[in-house]
């Protein structure tokens, strides 16, 4: 056990697909996989191990934010022995073209944070996932007939009150979307030489000031699961 999650070693898979939110990793454990137990709940952030299609896998929560993501990330990987940590979230879109609900695959994540200079000795790290994670995520969705839109996300420190120079800076330089975790993730699964992937859904649109009701989300985020899901499988192979 650690400070903040009270597992057994072995009780984590060797894949954890990671929403921000708890109460959606109960969700998705009770609605997607079969023989499911609770395996951590310390403060309310759940955790949760079962089987999909006959492969092990778990699912637990990582709050909100770099910091928070950080400490969960690196206690499964460097506690319980996880190799592939999936972040499954939202966004809010940048890019003129994506649309409410679109999928979103980030080949990279820029940050707005100091946390990975700390990490990488006052240098610009390039955040990045798992080559092998992105590519059979990437022929998976051609499997289902998806369309993600591949590319470059912004990890933010800030939910509110984000400098007004930022959304240009972002459009200028080619940014698909805005989200809060995942150039933190990326770097502690560098660091670990473990596999790290981030996708997300479209909940709410910058330029449009465009948001998707709570029905519309639970559609796309089916869409999402299916995706995560399957590759999770497909790597298990």
């Amino acid at each position: 056990m650690t400070a903040h999650i009270n597992a057994e070693i072995g009780d984590f898979a060797e894949t954890v697909l990671m929403p921000g939110d708890p109460l959606r990793a109960k969700f998705i454990a009770d609605t997607y996989l079969q023989d499911v137990r609770e395996v951590t709940n310390v403060r309310n952030m759940l955790g949760f191990t079962g089987t999909y299609k006959g492969m092990p896998l778990s699912v637990m929560g990582h709050g909100m934010g770099m910091p928070s993501i950080s400490i969960y990330a690196h206690e499964l990987i460097h506690e319980y022995g996880v190799k592939n940590l999936m972040r499954i979230g939202s966004c809010g879109a940048v890019c003129e073209e994506l649309k409410l609900l679109d999928l979103v695959v980030a080949t990279g994540a820029s940050c707005s944070s100091s946390i990975n200079r700390e990490r990488f000795s006052g240098y610009d790290f390039a955040a990045v996932p798992d080559f092998a994670l992105l590519k059979a995520c990437a022929d998976t969705a051609e499997k289902l007939k998806l369309s993600p839109a591949f590319g470059n996300i912004l990890s933010d420190d800030l939910f509110y009150g984000s400098s007004p120079a930022l959304l240009p800076a972002m459009q200028k330089m080619n940014i698909l979307a805005v989200e809060m975790e995942a150039a933190a993730l990326f770097a502690i699964a560098a660091e670990a030489r473990v596999q790290a992937l981030c996708m997300l859904t479209v909940s709410d649109h910058l330029i449009t000031s465009e948001q998707a009701t709570s029905e519309q989300r639970q559609t796309s985020f089916n869409q999402m699961m299916e995706l995560a899901l399957e590759t999770a499988f497909e790597v298990s192979k």
